[in-house]
């Protein structure tokens, strides 16, 4: 410990040392330094996955079935109109029984109704075709 005497010649008290004391701080910094280093390692530790390779892309492209949804409700089947839901169903039905399924793509106009929609997603589910993508999201896009 410092102690700050002053100069010789009187008789009164010695000055207060005004100054911070340092050595607390340091001491928690040192600490808190110690405790960084420590876990820091922890962190960097790699962990190893065994990630799937993947499948190579098919050598032909699939075979696509464009399925629309008109403003109206009407529903286009590779742009022949379908007449009903029985026909919707056979179509489905012919799509799911074949060895390599082709994609159905879903094309919902903006203005369609959501129970259309719904109806050929179900008809797709109930016969068993599970290929089946919704397109046209930019026409929502502003």
């Amino acid at each position: 410990m410092a102690m700050n005497v002053g100069s010789g010649g009187g008789g009164g008290e010695p000055e207060v040392m005004v100054d911070i004391n340092t050595t607390p701080l340091i001491d928690v910094m040192l600490v808190l330094l110690i405790m960084l280093i420590i876990t820091i390692p922890i962190q960097m530790h790699a962990v190893q996955m065994n990630l799937p390779a993947g499948n190579p892309p098919p050598a032909e492209q699939p075979q696509v079935v464009q399925v629309n949804v008109d403003f109206d409700g009407t529903i286009t089947w590779n742009g022949a109109p379908v007449s009903g839901e029985a026909e919707l169903d056979r179509h489905m039905a012919d799509v799911a029984a074949q060895a390599e399924q082709p994609e159905i793509h879903l094309f919902p106009n903006r203005l369609a109704p959501y129970r259309v929609v719904a109806q050929v997603m179900a008809a797709a589910q109930r016969e068993g075709a599970t290929k089946i993508g919704l397109d046209g999201g930019e026409q929502y896009v502003q």
